[in-house]
């Protein structure tokens, strides 16, 4: 998947407004943020953090802020997870409740209904991370997504990204 594709399925999926809200947070988690689904079901509403108008992600460490489009979507997503979520899971921590309180939701129940959406998960969250990796250095995206840093400088290498060079850490020591 292209950088190119990408974008447009992105742009289709937030302006979409006729499947679940669940699926579309889904496809910009993997999509923008190359979230694998088996991570994005492990999230829990309190991952969603809300600062005024700002929300963030907490995929990594720091925080990862939400662009407006997703952040809206984000929002509108919690505030109609009560309503969605199936009576037996009403108290369910999960961002993607499963249908009992204690588990998520099956990644290949997620996965299903985002190919049914038309989003190909590992294509596109290839290309994100591939996308992410050429416009920072590989440990800072690594960091910020939850990522292994070697797994990030790997795929920066292998897609010739100019930070490939880059030495994270301290450099005052």
């Amino acid at each position: 998947m292209g950088q190119h594709q990408r974008v447009a399925a992105l742009q289709r999926v937030l302006a979409d407004g006729s499947t679940a809200l669940r699926v579309r947070v889904a496809a910009c988690l993997v999509l923008l943020f190359a979230q694998p689904v088996s991570r994005i079901v492990r999230m829990t509403a309190d991952d969603v953090l809300r600062d005024g108008s700002h929300v963030a992600l907490r995929l990594g460490d720091p925080p990862t802020p939400g662009p407006e489009p997703v952040a809206d979507l984000l929002l509108d997503y919690l505030q109609a997870l009560p309503a969605c979520t199936p009576a037996i899971s009403q108290n369910s921590p999960w961002l993607f409740p499963g249908r009992r309180v204690s588990q998520p939701m099956n990644p290949a129940t997620l996965r299903d209904a985002l190919r049914e959406l038309g989003i190909p998960v590992e294509k596109g969250r290839t290309s994100a991370i591939r996308q992410l990796v050429l416009q920072a250095p590989a440990p800072v995206i690594a960091q910020a997504l939850g990522y292994h840093d070697k797994s990030t400088t790997r795929i920066a290498t292998e897609a010739g990204a100019p930070w490939k060079n880059y030495a994270p850490g301290n450099r005052n020591r």
